[in-house]
């Protein structure tokens, strides 16, 4: 029997191109499979914010009793990780009987990367006896493999620029393909504040439920706590997510609003609200490692993320130099990236990434020399994630900080080994 590594390079190989919209294929094998749910199925579009969503969401429904099943991608550092059962990622050997159920029924039908793996972890999570299954779509949402399940609650979060050559060149056009999760007299949860109108106008088409942020739900809150108030239910005197940055209220915001238009079926207390909140971890998320310097890890990869993050590390207070290692795919909008969080950034260390969508550091580099306006600044290039790290390490004091941000590539090559726990060189005994 095949490993799960040998069926990834399987996979990798089986079919011309690595992104190939469309449903027909996957639906075709996924009828072989005769593959459903018997439990709750909640989906999870959008640009950003779709990660922590999923995890806030497992989070509160563990404390709630649950047995949750969870499909994010990409992966970070192991590709176990895109499928968690009861909180714990998926064994290897299990994965690998998966990719084997898909195989004994695909016949001739060709199946990308992606497609392959989604089937194989939807029929992990389908056999596992689970309560709710949370599924986080890849790419859009109209024609991504995931939108073969049809979804008693969708949730959809920020909608901005990103893969415009697959999904279109406009927030309304974005919006469309992500509004293609919606179903028919289910909820959709719409947690963007500012949605495109296509959402809006997709939802009345569909006749789908739809609840928006500050119509349907919202959230207030004060330096000390926050609270929440949705169709029926209302949540006050909170502590803040554990997982930092602004923009997470307005994700946890759309989190319980998904609980509160599935209570009937799934029904949560206040106690398991808190503690799921307090309590969730995800790793690469502006997640800030103590040591010394301070170690920032985020993947970060489209001006709106980069945004978020730019405002974040503001957020944190006086640093004497922020260092900032980068690698980033080719097809990203780099320059508004850039100019978003160059003000703050005081030493650069590019690197590459070992796949073929990568952009090379060199091209990064020379991206950035192009907008730069700054004299005080230097930059460097590396040829992988974690020589980019020893290079910042190496010229960080004590009382620094180092960004490490662009593509999930980028934190997993650093987090390979386990988290980094940083001392300077001038604190060695």
């Amino acid at each position: 029997m095949k490993t799960l590594q040998e069926w990834l390079d399987w996979c990798e190989q089986l079919h011309p191109v690595a992104i190939d919209m469309g449903l027909d294929r996957v639906k075709t094998v996924a009828d072989r499979m005769d593959l459903r749910f018997d439990c709750p199925v909640i989906t999870v579009a959008g640009t950003n914010g779709k990660g922590s969503t999923c995890a806030m969401l497992e989070a509160v429904l563990l404390q709630a009793g649950y047995r949750t099943g969870v499909y994010t991608s990409p992966h970070l550092v192991h590709f176990e990780e895109r499928c968690r059962l009861h909180g714990e990622s998926a064994s290897a050997e299990d994965f690998a009987a998966a990719f084997a159920a898909v195989e004994e029924v695909r016949g001739d039908v060709s199946l990308t990367y992606f497609e392959f793996s989604t089937l194989a972890i939807l029929h992990l999570m389908a056999r596992a006896n689970l309560e709710v299954a949370i599924l986080e779509v890849g790419l859009g949402g109209r024609l991504d493999a995931v939108n073969i399940i049809d979804a008693d609650c969708a949730v959809i979060t920020s909608i901005d620029l990103d893969h415009m050559a697959i999904l279109g060149k406009d927030r309304e056009s974005i919006g469309i393909e992500k509004a293609g999760i919606m179903r028919a007299g289910r909820p959709v949860i719409v947690s963007d504040p500012v949605p495109p109108q296509s959402v809006i106008d997709h939802a009345a088409t569909v006749g789908a439920e739809l609840w928006l942020f500050g119509r349907d739900f919202n959230f207030s809150g004060d330096k000390q706590q926050w609270a929440w108030a949705g169709r029926d239910r209302r949540y006050s005197g909170m502590a803040y997510p554990a997982l930092r940055g602004a923009n997470q209220l307005i994700n946890a915001s759309g989190v319980l609003a998904a609980l509160d238009a599935l209570r009937q079926r799934i029904p949560v207390t206040a106690q398991a609200v808190r503690n799921g909140l307090a309590m969730v971890e995800l790793p690469g998320r502006f997640q800030i490692v103590p040591g010394q310097p301070v170690l920032v890890l985020d993947v970060a990869h489209n001006p709106h993320s980069v945004a978020a993050l730019a405002a974040n590390l503001d957020a944190m207070g006086f640093y004497p130099t922020t260092h900032a290692v980068l690698g980033a795919m080719a097809d990203k909008d780099l320059l508004p990236m850039l100019q978003k969080v160059n003000p703050m950034v005081d030493k650069w260390y590019f690197t590459d990434l070992p796949l073929p969508r990568a952009a090379k550091a060199v091209d990064l580099q020379q991206a950035w020399q192009a907008q730069n306006t700054r004299n005080d600044t230097a930059s460097s290039v590396h040829a992988y994630p974690m020589q980019a790290l020893q290079a910042a390490i190496e010229a960080a004091d004590p009382a620094d900080r180092i960004v490490v941000f662009g593509s999930f590539y980028t934190v997993g090559g650093v987090l390979k080994d386990g988290i980094p726990r940083l001392q300077a060189k001038h604190l060695s005994p």
